[in-house]
């Protein structure tokens, strides 16, 4: 249960970061306290999707991640950053990206930076 908290807060935190360095990211709060609570359950969202829908998309675009020597993973993180943004308008949580090409890869470059970075200074 620890490690779950533990990973959930490292994806909040570098969801954080993604607003604060990608301009078309945003959590629109009108408290530090909600904030908080907005990125937790955006990166419970964005957990769920990267465990359940990620793999089925890399199973079937596993030709195209093969001729793009693994290049293509950018895009699919890209997307699965930008379905936890369209997942996060439809339940109400005030999180969203704005276009694909700049701000999800951009966004989700930044997440999968920041959460490989923190995974590495944490103790397993």
């Amino acid at each position: 249960m620890t490690s779950f908290l533990i990973r959930l807060i490292v994806n909040g935190f570098a969801l954080w970061v993604a607003t604060r360095i990608v301009d078309g990211v945003t959590i629109s709060s009108d408290s530090t306290s909600s904030e908080i609570l907005t990125l937790l359950v955006v990166a419970l969202i964005f957990g769920v999707v990267n465990a359940l829908i990620k793999p089925v998309v890399q199973l079937l675009s596993l030709p195209l991640l093969v001729l793009t020597l693994g290049l293509f993973t950018l895009i699919v993180n890209a997307l699965m950053f930008w379905l936890t943004s369209w997942i996060a308008d439809a339940l109400d949580v005030p999180f969203h990206v704005e276009g694909f090409f700049w701000e999800a890869v951009l966004g989700a470059l930044v997440v999968s930076f920041v959460s490989w970075i923190l995974n590495l200074l944490l103790p397993n």
